[in-house]
């Protein structure tokens, strides 16, 4: 009997030794997953009339790209949610130094592509990948390691001034690509984690201020961003030139209504709306599918906020509670930015939706943090060397006192009568 019952008790000993995931887990991995899938299929649905009928193919292209780059990101996704912490942190500088090597490289002829105007990619061929989304991620990395090598804090705005350098000089490189809408995503990022981290609001308004103004010379240097910004106050003035992309995506929603003339039935996708497989993929979703349809797609994007920043709430060390709300806030940052280009809050600066549109290194790179969310998930954790070497922020001076010798207590205790007789003899 005994002998029998002895393997039952392993199984046993084993499920109870099993860690069950959390709900965030179980959370996050269902949100992202129904995107990609959701994404598989508007991808298809936006790309496939306007091929078929331009004669290049059978309109299955880009959905056969969009799957092979999803499941390069569901491996990366599976790679990073394993890799240890400390060795991740150990990287971030030579993965910072590659993503700027990288992000000069690309200005230089036979190297960088030119596509549309704006030299933003690397590769040949179909092997194309865009180092501004490697340096995003890599700005992530580097700010929650800097961040949390001062547990106690900051005590002067001047004390971020090597991070405002590296973040601003990453974020020149990528506007001169151009691609204001990658650096203002990286910079919205950067200012969440500095919230996320404490830093008090004065300092950061001074930082943003200076940032705003460099951006707003910036958009009024050249004529053409000129014409992009006069375009978002009232592009229905320049339906016909600048403002042409912006409100066709603005009728695409229109005429979708509540719940859209059905999948696959858009009509502005067939040349009427530039490249809807991209960065307008919302405007097909809202053309197909309506008000529901978007308001679904806000639900599930609103699940992936709940269950990263209850990652964040929860991580062990102030690194991955930094890292956590750093790939949250990139992922949000960059849905928001691309709805209210979208639906004309915003102007339009060409950023992709978050693992719905059609985009080979964000849909990478973003399956990739998703991952290292995971990782902070299950526990795992990194503390810098500063960090280390610094007393826990988070305990009170009492519990400081309480480690060092009592010698008050020591001093009053009952002394013996031997010492009491030395003491008269040596008297």
């Amino acid at each position: 009997m005994a002998r029998a019952s002895a393997p039952a008790q392993d199984q046993s000993f084993a499920r109870e030794n099993v860690r069950s995931r959390s709900i965030e887990e179980d959370v996050l991995l269902t949100a992202v997953f129904c995107l990609v899938a959701f994404g598989a299929v508007m991808v298809y649905s936006a790309s496939s009339a306007s091929s078929v009928v331009a004669d290049r193919g059978d309109g299955t292209a880009l959905l056969i790209r969009y799957l092979v780059f999803a499941a390069l990101g569901f491996i990366g996704l599976n790679i990073a949610a394993r890799f240890p912490l400390k060795r991740l942190l150990a990287l971030t500088g030579p993965l910072l130094a590659i993503a700027f090597v990288l992000l000069i490289a690309v200005k230089i002829p036979g190297i960088g592509v030119s596509v549309n105007g704006a030299r933003r990619w690397i590769g040949f061929g179909e092997l194309q990948f865009q180092p501004s989304e490697l340096a995003k991620l890599a700005l992530v990395l580097y700010t929650a390691r800097f961040l949390a090598e001062r547990p106690r804090g900051f005590k002067r705005s001047g004390e971020l001034l090597p991070l405002a350098l590296v973040v601003g000089g990453a974020i020149l490189l990528v506007v001169t690509q151009p691609d204001l809408g990658t650096a203002l995503v990286a910079g919205f990022t950067c200012a969440a984690m500095l919230v996320a981290a404490g830093i008090k609001l004065r300092w950061l308004a001074g930082y943003a201020g200076a940032a705003g103004v460099l951006v707003l010379l910036y958009s009024l240097s050249a004529p053409y961003r000129r014409a992009r910004l006069t375009s978002f106050l009232n592009p229905w003035d320049h339906a016909s030139d600048i403002g042409f992309q912006s409100v066709q995506g603005q009728i695409a929603i229109g005429s979708g209504g509540i719940f859209g003339r059905g999948l696959g039935e858009s009509v502005q996708k067939i040349f009427y709306l530039p490249e809807a497989h991209t960065d307008f993929i919302l405007s097909i979703i809202g053309e197909e599918l309506g008000v529901a349809g978007l308001c679904g797609l806000l639900v599930l994007y609103a699940l992936v906020a709940w269950a990263g920043l209850r990652i964040a709430q929860s991580a062990s060390g102030r690194y991955a509670q930094l890292l956590a709300a750093g790939v949250t806030s990139l992922i949000l940052c960059q849905a928001l930015l691309n709805l209210f280009a979208v639906l004309g809050i915003a102007p339009l600066t060409g950023v992709p939706l978050p693992f719905l549109s059609y985009g080979s290194t964000s849909l990478v790179t973003l399956l990739a943090g998703v991952g290292l969310l995971l990782n902070i998930a299950r526990g795992g954790s990194a503390k810098t060397r500063a960090a280390a070497a610094e007393p826990d922020a988070r305990r009170s001076e009492d519990d400081y006192e309480d480690d060092l010798p009592d010698r008050s207590r020591r001093n009053r205790r009952p002394r013996s009568a031997s010492a009491r007789g030395r003491r008269r003899a040596a008297h």
